[in-house]
């Protein structure tokens, strides 16, 4: 109830009436408890007069809910609409919608009571500057709204300063900025800057380092000792340091997450029949193998094996093809080589690869339009339209 006023909290006291006669004669008659009805506190509704300035106004104009309201103006009081007004103006203007400016300032109240043209309107410009487009811009602000709490000379452009150095285009330092915001708020001289320089000497070349930095950020701001010896263990594997699978490999084992994913799938491949050679060969093709989720590898497998009849360990051989959508590339283009099997057209020895790694116009010139005259349903088959039962 401290959202209330004083004054309305004292007009909900009564003052008790003047007692008169002996206290014998107000002692009241004996009644049973289970009698009587137990009273139920008064509890006064909250009124929009009632409410301190703040929490109306983050209702009003931020769209917040009484709820997140009240407990917003814990951490920010004001009782003039002349700043906040402004503010919330600022990011209209730069393209932030209503939900997006309530996400914000439900996450950083503070934010209403910055000086909107020498605090954050400088901020906004250097972002758009460098390449992020307004929706870019109010998306990965109003999700995480911190980094317009830092410092644009101390922190803000040294971080880009440095990351320029390494990726060498506004364009991937945007990419990486999208990926995780987290890359411009901590210090690069902590962590970044310490393990770009690990990667360079352990032989990764620029294009490399250029890579995992653009694409998967959080693996190179790990703390410096366990990323020194997750780059130690990918090398222990046999990855070569000059190829883009050894980054990814570093990507693959970095933090305890990843590192659970990546047991999860050792045990998923093994149900399947993979011996541990298997397992790390398909590391090494596609490092990205040890990363997807046990329903994809579930569903992938038992579609090559059972349906296919596929041997399990040719997929190993492969593992990319885990990757493809079941529904939009593996099915359609597996439906039509079983037609053309079973008419005779090809010969049982196409292999895996042969069927789902061409591009989608390379795969119809060679197993669909090839075919028409011989059999003209085979394009509604790749399409879906006729099951493979009708032919």
């Amino acid at each position: 109830m401290d959202y209330l006023s004083i004054s309305s909290a004292l007009s909900f006291y009564r003052k008790p009436a003047q007692l008169k006669g002996t206290l014998a004669e107000l002692k009241p008659p004996l009644v049973s408890l289970q009698d009587e009805t137990p009273l139920k506190p008064i509890v006064p509704k909250t009124t929009s007069k009632q409410r301190p300035f703040t929490v109306t106004y983050l209702i009003n104009s931020c769209g917040l809910s009484l709820e997140s309201a009240i407990s917003v103006s814990d951490k920010v009081q004001f009782q003039s609409p002349e700043r906040p007004d402004s503010v919330l103006t600022l990011l209209r203007n730069y393209g932030f919608s209503k939900t997006q400016i309530s996400n914000l300032i439900r996450k950083r109240p503070m934010l209403l009571l910055s000086h909107p043209e020498n605090t954050l309107f400088p901020k906004l410009e250097f972002f758009q500057s460098i390449g992020l487009s307004s929706n870019e811009l109010a998306r990965t602000l109003s999700s995480d709204p911190t980094l317009l709490t830092r410092s644009l000379e101390n922190q803000i452009m040294p971080t880009y300063d440095f990351l320029k150095s390494v990726l060498l285009s506004d364009e991937k330092i945007v990419a990486a900025l999208k990926r995780t915001t987290w890359v411009f708020l901590e210090d690069p001289s902590k962590n970044l800057m310490p393990n770009v320089t690990y990667l360079r000497e352990s032989g990764v070349p620029q294009s490399c380092v250029s890579l995992l930095l653009t694409h998967f950020p959080e693996a190179v701001m790990q703390k410096h000792e366990p990323f020194v010896e997750t780059v130690r263990e990918v090398k222990e594997m046999g990855f070569d340091p000059k190829k883009s699978t050894f980054v990814l490999a570093v990507h693959a084992l970095s933090g305890k997450g990843n590192k659970s994913i990546w047991e999860r799938c050792y045990e998923v491949y093994k149900r399947w029949g993979w011996s541990n050679d298997d397992i790390l060969s398909a590391f090494r093709k596609h490092p990205h193998s040890m990363m997807l989720s046990e329903k994809k590898i579930m569903k992938s497998m038992g579609y090559f094996v059972n349906e296919m009849g596929w041997a399990s360990r040719a997929i190993a051989e492969c593992p990319v093809v885990l990757f493809f959508s079941l529904e939009k590339r593996i099915i359609p283009r597996c439906s039509v080589f079983q037609v053309l099997l079973s008419k005779g057209l090809i010969k049982e020895g196409f292999s895996l690869t042969t069927v789902l790694l061409p591009v989608e116009k390379r795969f119809l010139e060679r197993f669909v339009m090839r075919y028409q005259e011989e059999v003209p349903e085979l394009l509604s088959v790749y399409q879906g339209k006729v099951k493979l039962e009708g032919l």
